[in-house]
């Protein structure tokens, strides 16, 4: 079998998108708390409603499919969803519009909210048929490589949202609000571009994907006896600290960078892009097996493709006209990072525990250091997230058949981590005992679960 069909070509491109929203809302962050006068945890509320929204679009999945009492993106296929998904998200880009022209906080959060519910459908969707889209031992790589995609788009989207409220130049001190509906309308067009095509080609992607998964239809989606599986509801907790910790670490980083290292929320963008990046720059490389059977050609990929990525991130930032003082800091990390995924040796599940113990180092590093370093030990955290969606997900559903896709469900539901644990983590940090820098504790807990996972499933399965 092919490590990679057809089908999976006509989906990753989807990964984009989330990306480029789930990073915008790092900005939008600082944005409405400096224009609104939010405190910290008040300013969380942007990631709590978007990420909430994937927990209301799961159980709305459910509802539904046990209404007609049939997996619904079995019965309407899974084309169909996609597009489904991609309408409904158009909608809540329309809210954008509101929020720039009257700095509605409430339009802006509507808007995400809906934005996110239909980010639920089509990555419930998208996420086993990438896995399912060619030879099952390469499943959570083909992942890794449209995360690598996902995070395209999370490099980009925070450059271009800072552009587009404070000007092309660094030196712009005063947001435009205004301006900020301009990208988005932009990534409108894209999502009804994206359903138009989806559905034209939605007879080839279907086939595709359905040869290869050999899942049934469930006579009765029992929620209940899928939870109980072990791996399931294991890898449920696992998803809802892993999005919590890869969220949260970068939705207070303006904060932290604010006290650490004196960087305004203006000058905040390249950092944030780069927490991005580094997720990109660890999928690239965990991605490298796809590209070559030949074990010495793997190798080497493992350290090129990572290089590429950071390259693609220094050209992004030399075309935006935005600086990133001491870039240095961050280079060990990702040799160290490099390393690591030389020495997994394909394992998912020691993927999962070597790179939650690093990150568990790397906040540590940062909440003990200080000034621009303390930032980019923190920043360093995104490499080490970068292959754990994939590594989870794969080890959880890995067997379940018919019941992948209500497991696939369950699954997405907790994404809702990264709205709970961001608002928690602001929250702590308004206590002057343990102010911002002491609120990252709680990444730490979200990586002890990671490590303790990736150790419990270390005979379960592997990548390659």
């Amino acid at each position: 079998m092919k490590k990679v069909s057809g089908a999976f070509y006509g989906i990753i491109w989807l990964f984009f998108f989330w990306g480029f929203v789930a990073a915008s809302n790092d900005i939008l962050i600082p944005l409405f708390k400096d224009k609104l006068q939010l405190e910290q945890w008040q300013s969380q509320i942007i990631s709590f409603v978007f990420y909430i929204a994937y927990t209301v679009g799961a159980l709305l999945y459910f509802t539904i499919s046990k209404f007609i009492k049939k997996d619904l993106l079995l019965h309407i296929g899974y084309s169909k969803g996609l597009v489904v998904g991609l309408l409904v998200s158009l909608c809540g880009i329309l809210f954008f519009i509101p929020a720039a022209n009257t700095g509605s906080f409430s339009a802006l959060i509507i808007g995400l909210f809906i934005i996110g519910l239909g980010f639920s459908l089509q990555q419930t969707a998208a996420n086993p048929l990438v896995i399912l889209s060619g030879d099952p031992d390469f499943g959570s790589q083909r992942l890794s490589l449209a995360g690598g995609i996902n995070n395209v788009g999370t490099t980009i989207g925070p450059f271009l949202i800072a552009m587009a409220v404070f000007g092309t130049t660094s030196n712009t001190q005063t947001a435009q609000l205004e301006y900020l509906k301009y990208p988005y309308l932009i990534l409108g067009l894209a999502f009804a571009l994206a359903a138009l095509l989806i559905f034209i080609f939605s007879k080839k992607l279907n086939t595709g994907t359905q040869q290869n998964s050999a899942q049934e239809e469930s006579s009765s989606l029992n929620i209940l006896y899928v939870i109980k599986k072990q791996r399931v509801w294991m890898g449920m907790l696992a998803i809802f600290t892993y999005v919590g910790v890869e969220v949260s670490s970068v939705s207070n980083l303006s904060e932290f960078a604010m006290q650490k290292a004196n960087i305004s929320t203006q000058h905040i963008a390249p950092f944030i892009s780069l927490y991005w990046a580094s997720l990109m720059i660890g999928r690239w490389a965990s991605s490298a097996d796809i590209f070559s059977e030949i074990k010495w050609k793997q190798i080497l990929l493992k350290i090129i493709l990572p290089i590429i990525a950071l390259l693609l991130f220094v050209s992004i930032l030399f075309i935006s006209n935005k600086e990133l003082i001491n870039l240095k800091f961050y280079l060990p990390f990702v040799v160290l990072l490099i390393i690591l995924d030389l020495l997994s040796k394909g394992s998912a599940a020691r993927q999962v525990m070597i790179y939650s113990i690093v990150g568990i180092i790397t906040i540590l590093l940062g909440i003990m250091s200080e000034d621009v370093f303390s930032v980019y030990c923190i920043t360093a955290t995104g490499l080490f997230c970068s292959t754990l969606w994939p590594c989870i997900f794969e080890l959880s559903i890995k067997g379940l058949k018919k019941d992948t896709g209500t497991a696939s469900g369950l699954l997405i539901m907790m994404i809702m981590g990264g709205g709970w644990i961001s608002v928690l983590q602001g929250y702590l940090s308004k206590f002057p005992t343990i102010g911002i820098s002491g609120s990252y504790a709680v990444g730490i807990i979200c990586f002890i679960y990671l490590a303790l996972f990736g150790l419990k499933n270390r005979n379960t399965t592997n990548i390659s």
